[in-house]
Parts: structure tokens; C-alpha cells; sequence
């Protein structure tokens, strides 16, 4: 909203200062800056809230160390993190881009599943919250939106690579968040947006890959059926990112500083991808008004950085599945619109070890007991990180080294523009 006034301001009576909001960077600092405060100010005054209405976690005894300490913790803070992310993102976004309008979706869509959830297991004092088939219906129902859009928007376009081998006249120039840039001999994009239905992967020089492949043997015309193919990866994705987020929240502070790392990594593959000049240099996919999304992903770090104020161990306040299963589809959604899906089990690494922590569980104790009469585990508990509660590791610890490990799962995604 502010966008479009000061843009009004600065055509209309040329008014000192209005022209910086036309900058990505400066509005996605300001998203972040405000998110932060938003959350200082809400936060505080929602956990006091939860307080005086009795709003608290009901926690099952599993024998973790101090477990029982974590009994009527006000949970539902996922709101919290939702104001933060939302109020910026509709204050210094372009609203009319479609890639916001998309993620905003995402956003509300799950976190109104996540409160259901949560509202039954806090307020109907039912402890099983929303049933596990309607939570996958309503992520299957945000990757049906998500995945059509995306097919069949023509405003979701790519700009081509193509190699020039001739010289480029200087004049012919690019504009780089108000200056401009020129190139030589370069590789550069072609004028014409068109719709691709292309990838990234890493690791691999000219790292493109098109899911019209995988309908290739149908023969000619085969590729106006790539969608058949496309939407089921799209909602494949975000119930598993969904899903892991969600996991990944059982400990102090865990979920929401390991997504921030996330959200920071993303920033950057979003910023690069919807700036022509460093998909050039970088020899990757331009993405025309992706930038944007740089405004929206600040909100979301910012949002995760000033929960961790109040989550952080001893936790005053928990996200509960309205901030988790938000989390996690707001990064499912945004990796798809960048375009940098196939990159998720690693920057995702920490989600994706949660997942397959208790697939493997779950999977090896009805094999076992199917064969052997008794259920054998594989792990101590799952998810993950309570396996290494109940190796006696300090729930503070072990988030520490999570993140240490997502730290070095985000610089490995980031060099993957350039090592291949």
C-alpha cells in the first residue's frame, strides 16, 4: 500500500525521498525492520493474553528431560508470526504481482488450518486436534490452487537464455533497481517472456530441466499434458514441506530459527532470479518480478527472528500448527515460484531429516511386528531431535547444532549458483 502511494507522490509532485520505494532493497529492509517490531509489540501482549484466557499446551508424557516444565505454555503464537509477515508484505509489496498474491494465499490458507487444529485441541480440549486426512486435504487443495497457477497464469513467465556472440551496442541497457547496467559480448535474455514449465538443478552446468520430459514418450503434443505431471510435484511438495516444518516444532526455538535460515537462503536465490543482470552473471533462469518476493520472504525472516525472542529456550510462548504448518507451506510455495524445488532437501535438510525420521520409524515397527510378532524401532523416539533428547543431549543444545547444520545447508545451496 505504501508502494503505491509514495509512487503516486513521487509522479504526481515529484516529492523528495518518495522515489527510494521504487528500490527492492530498501522496502524489503523496511518489511523487515517493521516485521520485527510488529512482533515485539504483538507478542508480548498476545502471551499475556493466552495467559489470562488459560490458552495453554497440553503436553503428553513421553519422559523427555524437562518436559513437564513445558505443561500450560500459551501456545497458538503462530498468530504472532502471521501479523508479522502479512501487515509488511501488504504495506511495502506490490500487491497487484501475482507471485505475492500467490504466497499471501499459501499463508492464510494453512494458517487457517493450523488454528482449526489448534483451536480443537486447545478450546474443544480434544488432544488429536484436526484429523490428519483433512490437514492433507487442505494441503492437497493449496497445491491444486498453487500448481494450476502456476501451469496456466500467463503472468508467470520466464525470460529464455540465448548466446550472443555479437557485439551489443551500449544502449541497449537494462534498469537494476534504478541505474542501469550494460553488457558486451554477454550472455543475455530474450525479449519475449514465455511460459516454461522449467527447473532448476543444481550442480549442473546449464542447469535447466523441463517436466514436459517426463511426458515426452506420449509423442507429438505430449507437452500439453505436462500439468498431469506438474501439479501432483507441486502438492507433493508442499504436504512434505508442510509436514516437516510441523515436525521440526518440538523443541524450544528449533522450527522457527531453522526457518529463518531457510527464508534467508531463499531471499537470495528470489532476488538473483528476478534481477536480470545477476541471472546473467550467474548464468541462471530469470524470472521476470520475482524480485518482489524479496519484500515478502525479509517479513517472513523477520517475522521467525522476533518469535524466536519469546520462543527461544525456556520457551514463553509455542507456535502451535498455526505458525508450522504456515512456515512450512510459505516455503514450499516460494521455492516453487522461484523455481529452486529440486534444491529443497538441502536447504530443507533439517525438515527432510525430521520426515524420514519417523517414516523410517513408523515404517520399520509395523515391518518388524508384521514379521517378528514384536514392533522394533530404529530410533530412540522419533521425530529426530527427541532421539537425541533421549540420548541425554540439553534441548538447547540440540537446537544449537541443528542450526549450525542448517547454516552449512544454506551456504551449500547459495554456491550452488556458481559450482556446477
Amino acid at each position: 500500500m505504501l508502494y503505491y502511494f509514495f509512487s503516486w507522490l513521487d509522479t504526481t509532485f515529484n516529492f523528495p525521498g518518495a522515489g527510494v520505494f521504487q528500490y527492492i532493497s530498501f522496502r524489503a529492509a523496511a518489511a523487515l525492520i517493521t516485521s520485527l517490531f510488529i512482533t515485539m509489540i504483538i507478542g508480548k501482549r498476545l502471551i499475556h493474553f493466552l495467559h489470562k484466557k488459560q490458552v495453554g499446551e497440553t503436553v503428553r508424557d513421553l519422559g523427555l528431560a524437562g518436559q513437564n516444565q513445558k505443561q500450560g505454555t500459551p501456545t497458538m503464537g503462530g498468530l504472532i508470526i502471521l501479523s508479522a509477515i502479512l501487515v509488511p508484505s501488504l504495506l511495502f509489496a506490490k500487491l497487484h504481482n501475482i507471485y505475492i498474491i500467490l504466497v499471501m494465499i499459501a499463508t492464510l490458507w494453512l494458517g487457517l488450518i493450523g488454528f482449526l487444529d489448534d483451536y480443537i485441541k486447545v478450546f474443544k480440549k480434544d488432544k488429536k486436534g484436526l484429523s490428519g486426512k483433512l490437514k492433507i486435504l487442505g494441503q492437497i487443495g493449496l497445491g491444486l490452487i498453487v500448481g494450476f497457477t502456476m501451469y496456466f497464469s500467463d503472468r508467470i513467465v520466464i525470460r529464455e537464455r540465448i548466446q550472443q556472440s555479437a557485439y551489443v551496442p551500449t544502449t541497449d541497457v537494462f534498469n537494476v533497481e534504478g541505474g542501469v547496467a550494460t553488457h558486451d559480448k554477454a550472455r543475455i535474455f530474450s525479449k519475449d517472456a514465455v511460459k516454461s514449465t522449467k527447473t532448476t538443478i543444481p550442480f549442473i552446468k546449464n542447469n535447466e530441466f523441463d517436466y514436459s520430459h517426463f511426458v515426452s514418450w506420449l509423442g507429438k503434443g505430449a507437452k500439453q499434458w505436462t500439468w498431469l505431471i506438474f501439479i501432483p510435484i507441486v502438492i507433493f511438495i508442499i504436504i512434505a514441506v508442510s509436514n516437516g516444518a510441523n515436525l521440526t516444532d518440538g523443541l524450544d526455538g528449533l522450527a522457527t530459527g531453522t526457518s529463518a535460515i531457510i527464508g534467508l537462503t531463499l531471499g537470495v536465490f528470489a532476488y538473483v532470479s528476478g534481477n536480470i543482470v545477476f541471472a546473467n552473471y550467474l548464468n541462471i533462469m530469470y524470472i521476470p518480478n520475482t524480485g518482489e518476493l524479496t519484500i515478502y520472504i525479509s517479513a517472513f525472516v523477520g517475522a521467525c527472528i522476533g518469535f524466536l525472542w519469546y520462543n527461544s529456550y525456556p520457551a514463553q510462548v509455542f507456535m502451535g500448527d498455526t505458525g508450522s504448518l504456515a512456515l512450512g507451506g510459505i516455503i514450499a510455495v516460494f521455492a516453487i515460484m522461484i523455481r529452486k524445488e529440486i534444491l529443497i532437501p538441502i536447504f530443507c535438510g533439517v525438515f527432510l531429516a525430521e520426515n524420514l525420521s519417523v517414516v523410517m520409524q513408523v515404517g520399520w515397527f509395523k515391518y518388524t511386528r508384521r514379521k517378528f510378532g514384536t514392533g522394533r524401532r530404529i530410533f530412540k523416539m522419533a521425530p529426530l531431535h527427541h532421539h537425541f533428547q533421549m540420548l541425554g543431549y540439553h534441548e538447547s543444545k540440540i537446537v544449537l547444532r541443528f542450526f549450525i547444520v542448517s547454516i552449512m545447508l544454506a551456504v551449500l545451496s547459495i554456491v550452488t549458483l556458481k559450482l556446477r
